[in-house]
Order: C-alpha cells, then sequence, then structure tokens
C-alpha cells in the first residue's frame, strides 16, 4: 500500500493537471510539479512540502495532511499569482479526489499569502490546505 501522502499528492497533480482552467492559465499540459525543471516559464505551480498527523479514532484509522502549494509568477502586479491561486483553491476545495488505497474523507482550503520576491519582479503564492484520508 503507497503511503496516505503520496496518494493524496498524486492525485492532486492528476486533478490540477487535467482541470481545464488550471490548464488555461498554466498552460497545456499544465506547468504543475513537485521539482521544477531549469528553464520552466511562468506562472506555475509546486506541490511543496507537508506535515501528517495521527488522525485516528478508537475504530479507525486515518492521517490529517498539511499541504502547501506555490505559485510562482512573474506577470506586472499580483493580477496573475492571485488569478491562479483562486483557480488551483476552486479545482482543490472539497474536491473529490480518488486517492490510490486510500480515501479522501476531505479537502479544505485554508490560507494563502501572497508575497512580492526581494528581486522585485517575481509573485508567490503560498497556499494551505487540510486533507483527511483514511485506508481503504
Amino acid at each position: 500500500m503507497s503511503s496516505a501522502s503520496w496518494a493524496l499528492q498524486t492525485a492532486i497533480f492528476t486533478a490540477l493537471s487535467a482541470d481545464a482552467n488550471v490548464k488555461s492559465v498554466l498552460g497545456d499540459p499544465a506547468r504543475v510539479y513537485a521539482e521544477v525543471p531549469r528553464s520552466t516559464a511562468m506562472p506555475y505551480l509546486v506541490i511543496g512540502d507537508g506535515k501528517e498527523n495521527d488522525w485516528s479514532t478508537s475504530t479507525d484509522t486515518g492521517t490529517e495532511h498539511a499541504l502547501v502549494l506555490h505559485v510562482w509568477s512573474r506577470a506586472r502586479g499580483r493580477k496573475e499569482s492571485k488569478a491562479v491561486a483562486a483557480i488551483v483553491r476552486a479545482a482543490l476545495d472539497d474536491a473529490a479526489l480518488a486517492l490510490t488505497g486510500h480515501t479522501l474523507i476531505g479537502i479544505k482550503h485554508q490560507s494563502t499569502e501572497f508575497l512580492r520576491q526581494t528581486d522585485g519582479q517575481t509573485y508567490h503564492a503560498i497556499m494551505k490546505f487540510r486533507a483527511v484520508t483514511e485506508p481503504t
């Protein structure tokens, strides 16, 4: 059985890569990465670090996931990074994702922070999600 966090990451990647709205802002194929290739055009999304916590009860096994997604943009101003973040949020918030070896109980958007990087040209949206899974 695969780990719950890997199953969730794979499902998120698959869902975002296939979503027409995501492709409309991140290209087709969608620039969604766990590891960004060199010379990748912006904007793009990175599936970042995460954290797992035991979410088991006395009768069921479960895992709570804290997920971080990063949107990177070099378009002038924050408009593009905010638009991409909104589309990603719509694609994942309360999504019914299919996980291998696990069942997604739910996924919810928690927060998004918008930053301009010190180079003055790059904009970064840090998106946080919470998900709960249990083994099938």
